[in-house]
């Protein structure tokens, strides 16, 4: 039985989280190809919430340590398995990094967004749904959102039925949602709330386009949304210049 981790900010307890299961690996007590434990099994062990597992999840997936397979479950990568493209922690560290990764991100998920509304089935959108329901409930409770974020287009990703988008966007990981990196988790401001309940609009409609079946109107919600989120970090390079 390992110790609970003590209580701290849901950053930091994911991070504590990741070394965890990354000594784990390093010590040979989880092995290239063994199955990592359920969600509710790691939040018993740690006594931790579901957000900082899924979160702990996403960054050693970004790591190359571990790969879920959908509908399987999370497993362990032996050397040389990892992802040959992965983007670091460290290319995250400045406004500059952040809008270079949102330019790929609209080459990648506008096109997603298109072919999930194309071939969508009713159980990726009853998954799209739980997803943006969690955003909504996080924002509207003043908490830190961007797991649930990134889940939400994890699922977009895994709606196109090519599971190489679904993969790629599993890599790169939580860490692309770009208040991730900037906007370190704290209370809420009631400008902030104002704002991501802006974005949560766009995430509507990026979702009634999918649920419509309109494939065009899905790319230009999805170019949008993200559009608008360069955009917002453009101006604040400019003013920081």
């Amino acid at each position: 039985m390992h110790a609970p981790i003590p209580r701290r900010r849901p950053r930091t307890l994911a991070l504590e989280l990741v070394e965890r299961f990354s000594d784990r690996i390093r010590a040979g007590e989880l092995q290239a190809g063994d199955k990592l434990p359920t969600e509710a099994a790691i939040m018993e062990e740690f006594e931790v919430s579901r957000t900082v597992v899924r979160e702990a999840i996403s960054k050693l997936q970004a790591a190359g340590l571990v790969e879920t397979r959908h509908g399987i479950g999370t497993f362990v990568l032996g050397p040389g398995d990892g992802p040959s493209f992965k983007i670091t922690p460290e290319q995250f560290s400045t406004l500059q990094d952040v809008i270079a990764v949102l330019e790929l991100r609209i080459g990648l998920e506008t096109e997603a967004a298109g072919l999930a509304a194309l071939r969508r089935t009713d159980a990726n959108l009853a998954s799209l749904r739980r997803a943006l329901d969690a955003v909504i409930a996080a924002v509207e409770a003043g908490q830190d959102s961007v797991a649930a974020d990134f889940q939400f287009h994890l699922e977009i990703a895994r709606a196109t039925q090519n599971t190489h988008f679904a993969e790629l966007m599993a890599t790169l990981g939580a860490q692309i949602i770009p208040r991730a990196r900037l906007e370190p988790a704290a209370e809420m401001s009631a400008e902030r709330q104002a704002y991501m309940r802006r974005v949560n609009q766009e995430h509507e409609n990026i979702l009634d386009a999918i649920a419509g079946q309109d494939a065009e109107s899905a790319r230009a919600a999805m170019r949008t949304h993200l559009s608008n989120s360069r955009e917002r970090r453009r101006r604040a390079q400019t003013a920081l210049a």
